[in-house]
């Protein structure tokens, strides 16, 4: 058993994460780099210790320095949230070894479903259909040539270390196949320390669907469902819904079926997901296993009611789950915004900087994790993710609506943000009407220019509007005038407004 967790992690996650211990009653430790000295995981924490310079490389992947910190805070576990040293068995089997718990899959298991490559040779081991390619690092970019060759363009490459949309490349022409090598191995090796890669087919307009799976240290295991991952660009995920739309009873059965096994048979604990492309026959192909809590995990909470954090650390705590496979039900629908830091009329280039004004979204079924506050300055030094906007309602539509009224209701001032693009999705037909895949989005933004996204926050430079309205306002208020939905003035308000300050006619 342990009291004091170290939180081994930044930005909305590291805060998620502090708030679950909070309420289990744990002591938190906070780490940083100096480019978030002043981040809100950092003033919330019990304690907070420095790490280094802003680079990941120096501050957030040193694993040797965040045990050394557990060691010296006397913190009995380290939750790694996602990114990071989350899915680095090294790291969890030094844990290990040094008797700190991780709050995470045993390194074994991790080795085994957290490597890409090593989870494509397990698939195959169990018989789970899965896409072709090769189930090995590939030495070099001669041998992805010859592999691709096999399988037949278009390819994907893909970092056998990591997810979240890095170190992947969709390469169509053999030509294209060296220079895509490189880049993704370089920017894999930056964000995971390996550079690894792997290839596959590609398969085209497939639904992305991922099964979530929880397993305790008593051998059971059981699935949450699954969450539709299909609105992505360059293979990030941009919305995530749970339950999909193209799931029925029985895709749902087998697909949470596939994945329990699989996690058994490699000893699995803790939170984990299993990732498939599904295509238009409902036919479903293993892609990968993500040996960590994900970014999309609250679609998942809303819906079956139970705290995926808290379930983390009461089985690192050696608890069985509280629950089996019977017990699950879904219930609504939940639908999650990424909020970035980052201008969709300027090719999405991240946008850091100092949040000048910042109001945030509320009302019934409105979720909203963030790690930000006025005030902060967004690094360049990371992943742009702001915040995560969760919406959650009885029926799919009823979510969406909910959703697009939160957004209304988000002001981020002083940078560039990615909320009119979720207007535009919210509110195509084709999203509506749950016609998607995984290039859904590519095509969406190609009919229409990024630029006609207008402004930031999707009313032109809504900072500056907002600060006019409120002045607007304000006047009105003060001269007992208050216009109705219509634009004209309603003479109840006025009554109301001038009786409130003392004012005559």
């Amino acid at each position: 058993m342990f009291q004091k967790v170290l939180i081994a992690n930044r930005g909305e996650i590291a805060l998620r994460i502090l708030r679950a211990c909070r309420e289990l009653g744990l002591s938190t430790v906070a780490v940083y780099s100096d480019a978030d000295r002043a981040a809100p995981h950092v003033l919330e924490a019990d304690e907070a210790w420095r790490l280094g310079p802003a680079p990941a490389q120096e501050s957030y992947l040193r694993g040797d320095l965040i045990l050394e910190i557990a060691a010296r805070t006397g913190a009995g576990a380290i939750h790694p949230g996602y990114g990071f040293l989350s899915e680095n068995a090294d790291f969890a089997q030094a844990c290990e070894h040094t008797g700190i718990k991780f709050i995470g899959p045993p390194s074994s298991a991790m080795r085994i479903l957290g490597s890409k490559t090593n989870a494509r040779q397990a698939a195959d081991e169990f018989g789970m259909p899965r896409t072709p390619g090769c189930v090995h690092a590939l030495a070099s970019p001669e041998e992805a040539m010859d592999v691709a060759a096999g399988v037949g363009y278009p390819v994907m490459l893909k970092a056998a270390a990591g997810g979240g949309g890095k170190g992947m490349r969709a390469v169509h022409r053999p030509e294209d196949l060296p220079s895509a090598f490189a880049s993704a191995s370089s920017e894999a090796d930056r964000a995971f320390g390996s550079g690894d890669m792997y290839l596959e087919k590609l398969i085209e307009r497939p639904r992305h669907i991922e099964i979530q799976v929880i397993a305790d240290e008593h051998g059971r295991c059981v699935s949450l469902g699954e969450r539709e991952c299909s609105v992505q660009r360059r293979h990030q995920k941009v919305i995530e819904e749970a339950p999909s739309s193209v799931v029925d009873q029985s895709l749902r059965r087998r697909m949470g079926d596939a994945a329990v096994r699989l996690a058994l048979s490699a000893g699995y604990t803790n939170a984990g997901t299993i990732e498939f492309l599904v295509d238009k026959k409902k036919k479903f192909y293993f892609l990968e296993m993500n040996t960590r809590l994900q970014v999309e995990h609250p679609v998942t909470e809303l819906v079956t009611g139970h705290d995926l954090v808290h379930l983390q650390i009461r089985i690192a705590q050696g608890e069985p789950l509280p629950f089996t496979q019977k017990d699950v039900q879904l219930r609504g629908h939940a639908i999650e915004c990424r909020i970035y830091a980052e201008d969709p009329a300027n090719g999405f280039m991240p946008s850091p900087g100092r949040i000048t004004r910042l109001l945030q979204p509320g009302g019934p079924g409105i979720r909203e994790d963030s790690g930000i506050y006025e005030g902060w300055v967004v690094p360049v030094d990371y992943d742009p993710m702001l915040s995560k906007l969760i919406a959650y309602a009885p029926t799919r539509d009823l979510a969406i609506a909910r959703l697009l009224r939160a957004l209304d209701e988000y002001v981020i001032g002083g940078i560039r943000t990615n909320l009119a693009l979720f207007r535009r999705i919210l509110t195509d037909p084709d999203f509506r009407a749950a016609r998607i895949d995984t290039g859904y989005l590519d095509r969406l933004l190609a009919a229409a220019p990024s630029a006609q996204a207008i402004g930031s926050n999707g009313h032109g430079d809504l900072p500056a509007v907002a600060a006019a309205a409120l002045f607007e306002a304000t006047k009105n208020i003060a001269n007992g005038s208050v216009l109705n939905g219509n634009g004209h003035a309603s003479p109840w308000k006025s009554a109301a407004r001038r009786d409130a300050v003392g004012g005559t006619d």
